[in-house]
């Protein structure tokens, strides 16, 4: 597939995000398991070891634990802008739940596609972008070698 049959868009941060503070977007995760099933056992592993040490160290993030009778344990985002993210963990470690966990912290929300430019503004400038000539007066001319004084 060619890139533009892919979306994109510009660089942006959510709300201006780290302008002033940094605001984590996460704001709520809900760690869905069973109690008994054998595909649950990464996930009660991370519930015994690792979710008190998160939700400690997340202060403005809330975590649910439910334990009910399913089959497939999963782990559900939502972030502050109202997308909600799944995931399914059947048969992780804790240690891969651990890191997915992480990665849903540091995601914004946003759908993830392909970026056009490394930067953008939204008040382009009229001058256009600095070089090392932007200033430099018109008469002076390039900039040649020195040349060395025969001895």
């Amino acid at each position: 597939m060619t890139s533009r049959g892919t979306p994109s868009r510009f660089l942006r941060s959510v709300l201006q995000n780290g302008v002033g503070r940094y605001v984590c977007q996460l704001k709520r995760i809900s760690i869905i398991f069973s109690k008994n099933a054998q595909s649950s056992l990464g996930v009660r592993e991370y519930i015994e070891e690792g979710v008190v040490d998160y939700a400690k160290n997340t202060p403005g993030t809330v975590v649910y634990v439910s334990p009910q009778a399913c089959r497939v344990p999963k782990i559900v985002a939502e972030y502050l802008n109202g997308n909600t993210r799944q995931e399914i963990v059947t048969g992780k470690t804790s240690q891969q739940i651990y890191e997915l966990v992480t990665k849903m912290t540091n995601q914004s929300g946003l759908d993830i596609i392909r970026i056009r430019k490394p930067f953008h503004t939204d008040s382009p400038s009229i001058q256009g972008q600095w070089h090392p000539f932007t200033n430099r007066h018109p008469s002076i001319g390039p900039i040649r070698p020195q040349k060395q004084e025969a001895k």
